[in-house]
């Protein structure tokens, strides 16, 4: 069974018309992926691909399409504000891939969220994928597969990494989120386990993350406390210095706090595979999975 992306999904995609959005709107055409609308502003009334119709709102394609998702490629200047778009039309699910969206839109859209029942994923991430069902997203569909396994990221490309470990040992997802690694997200790790730990189809999960925050010690608190299924875990940026910001805005070591060494600790405590290594993710969750 898959979380967030079902079969119920019908995906408007905000920023259709543009190269970003033009391009990944396809690949997710290609994978069977259910999307109804697309939305730029001023090109209402064209199609896309001979099959998919642009608005030049969301509620417009909420009212026409029914869309109850929303996928934006949109720049960052703009996305704070196509973000809460969707959530007055009523979408329950917006997926920004958009990176480079200034930390203070973002504390307003979180803001602005909290009074809605829009769950965000992202920004700057690479999605959502339920393999089988559909992709909204940036990712290479076809290395994944339909499986029991859940995946949750902050690292996209580590994400890639897991996923192809796991899919070379037979071994399929459910669905693979990519939560992104700003310092303001909408869906935390906490967030995405929740769904996982009610998802009687899901087995296990891979929970990659990385240096600087505490988002991977407050999921490791919940994880024992809470989740009844078994993690396998592991935290980039174990050589990374202090101080020194490493890929993602929100990776970075402050007031000796957010280390991978720390976070790798209060995973081991919690009863969490932990793997030293990218390289041995697939094979740890084989062996928890046997």
């Amino acid at each position: 069974m898959s979380i967030l992306l079902t079969e119920k999904t019908r995906i408007v995609v905000q920023g259709i018309t543009g190269s970003e959005g033009s391009f990944h709107t396809k690949q997710m055409l290609e994978y069977n992926t259910r999307v109804v609308a697309g939305v730029t502003p001023g090109k209402g009334g064209q199609i896309f691909e001979n099959k998919v119709p642009v608005y030049n709102t969301v509620a417009e394609a909420v009212k026409n399409e029914g869309a109850n998702a929303s996928l934006i490629f949109v720049p960052p200047a703009f996305a704070a504000d196509a973000i809460m778009e969707a959530a007055d039309a009523g979408v329950e699910l917006v997926v920004c891939i958009t990176e480079g969206i200034p930390a203070l839109d973002m504390v307003v859209v979180y803001d602005y969220l909290c009074k809605s029942k829009t769950r965000l994923v992202g920004p700057n991430c690479p999605g959502v994928i339920s393999p089988g069902i559909g992709k909204m997203g940036i990712m290479p569909a076809f290395i994944h597969m339909p499986g029991s396994v859940g995946v949750i990221s902050r690292s996209g490309t580590l994400t890639y990494e897991a996923v192809g470990q796991l899919t070379r040992r037979k071994i399929g997802q459910s669905t693979c989120i990519g939560i992104g690694g700003d310092p303001v997200i909408g869906t935390r790790f906490i967030d995405a386990l929740q769904l996982f730990n009610e998802d009687d189809k899901t087995d296990a999960v891979v929970m990659i993350g990385e240096i600087g925050g505490t988002a991977e010690e407050e999921a490791a608190a919940w994880i024992k406390n809470h989740f009844k299924k078994p993690v396998v875990s592991f935290i980039a940026g174990q050589t990374a210095p202090p101080g020194r910001r490493m890929g993602h805005a929100g990776a970075i070591i402050s007031g000796g706090q957010g280390t991978a060494a720390e976070k790798m600790k209060a995973l081991e405590a919690a009863g969490i595979h932990v793997c030293k290594s990218p390289a041995e993710i697939g094979e740890i969750t084989a062996q928890v999975l046997q």
